[in-house]
């Protein structure tokens, strides 16, 4: 398995109360009813739940879904299944109806199709909000090693500051190299790929259901330049976790090689 997510700074916690919510819809376009694919044995959906339980720092764990077979599930695992309209846009307006009237100022939201999700890199999101309240969104990246990566659409890349503050999202290569000379540090990774894990202030997150898609947004397809558009200081994570995405069903012979190679099956 991939070695522990670096944790953020030492800074105190603040106390704030973190809960972590799985988006778990039927209606994947890709691949409808997901979230109930048998992964070695037991449904994608439990895969993701178990990981998620072993973080250190959750106050609580819900899954958001909008399919009565989903919700059964999950009932025997110990986390509250919520039943939530069908015909949120995203998983972000799915989380803010689920918390609903639940006591928490941190959320982070876990993919449901991350069957192997690292749990240090949960406690890594809701601490680098919890440790810092000038943060108002947290995430994460890892560096690309693959040149065909770069080029990949599908390959989410994200530039950062030197105080890992999110600058930008793209489909495209960034940044550009205008000159392969130039000189670049040697070592010090170029392309980062973006990891979609989130973490939302409360407070942030119930202004971004409220806000529209941005211009950007609508451009790349890519829900989180609606948060910097809307000027959100999103923390970036680095990471060494790839994660194993169940997006279509091919995915699920990689999904069960990499749990074997991890020893989580035989």
């Amino acid at each position: 398995m991939n070695s522990p997510t670096p944790q953020p700074s030492n800074t105190p916690s603040l106390q704030h109360s973190i809960l972590a919510v799985i988006p778990a819809r039927w209606g994947s376009t890709r691949f409808p009813g997901k979230s109930l694919a048998p992964i070695a044995g037991k449904p994608l959906i439990q895969w993701v739940t178990e990981r998620v339980k072993l973080a250190g720092t959750l106050s609580g764990v819900l899954v958001a879904t909008d399919d009565e077979r989903i919700a059964k599930a999950v009932e025997p695992l110990g986390v509250e299944a919520v039943m939530t309209n069908p015909d949120h846009p995203s998983g972000t307006d799915r989380i803010a109806e689920a918390i609903q009237g639940r006591e928490a100022d941190i959320l982070i939201n876990v993919q449901g199709d991350e069957p192997l999700i690292d749990p240090s890199l949960i406690d890594a999101v809701g601490a680098a909000l919890s440790g810092d309240d000038s943060w108002d969104m947290a995430t994460a990246a890892t560096p690309i090693g693959e040149d065909r990566d770069v080029e990949n659409p599908s390959i989410v890349k994200v530039v950062f500051d030197s105080e890992g503050a999110a600058l930008y999202f793209s489909r495209s290569v960034i940044p550009y190299v205008r000159e392969k000379d130039a000189g670049m540090p040697e070592g010090q990774p170029l392309y980062w790929r973006h990891i979609g894990i989130y973490g939302y202030r409360r407070s942030f997150l119930e202004r971004l259901v409220r806000e529209p898609p941005c211009q950007l947004e609508k451009a790349e397809k890519l829900e989180q330049l609606r948060a910097l558009y809307l000027g959100c200081r999103m923390k970036v994570i680095p990471t060494e976790d790839t994660g194993i995405g169940v997006d279509k069903p091919e995915d699920v012979e990689r999904a069960e090689r990499a749990l074997r190679e991890a020893g989580m099956v035989k």
